[in-house]
């Protein structure tokens, strides 16, 4: 069966591409998110079992979502999107429970990798 997969982005872009990605890859996308908000509320509905998550959004950043995604599900697999530069804000998203960073703009190889080693 194929993993399932929730995009959490507020560019729809970005969250286009990453499910263009991951879909040729065999990913099935369960849902997608334009805010931390909108993505805590997918991942009670969804129970994906991977979260590809953008740092910085509006309402609830992408670091206070992996939190509560945490207190959840203990057992999340979340990878986190961020732009250059923002390392600080990685090391503080991977402190709260993210699995792996992927940055801006996207490689498909790189994403798929992050993704692959999460969910191993």
């Amino acid at each position: 069966m194929s993993k399932r997969v929730l995009i959490v982005d507020d560019a729809a872009f970005m969250r286009m591409m990453i499910k263009d990605i991951l879909s040729k890859d065999g990913y099935e996308i369960v849902g997608e998110a334009e805010n931390g908000s909108k993505g805590i509320e997918s991942f009670k509905e969804l129970s994906p079992d991977l979260v590809v998550m953008d740092i910085t959004m509006p309402e609830v950043d992408g670091i206070q979502a992996v939190k509560e995604i945490r207190k959840i599900d203990g057992n999340a697999k979340i990878v986190m999107c961020s732009a250059m530069g923002q390392q600080a804000m990685v090391i503080e998203a991977i402190q709260a429970g993210a699995k792996d960073f992927i940055v801006k703009p996207f490689q498909a190889d790189r994403v798929l990798e992050a993704v692959s080693k999460a969910l191993a």
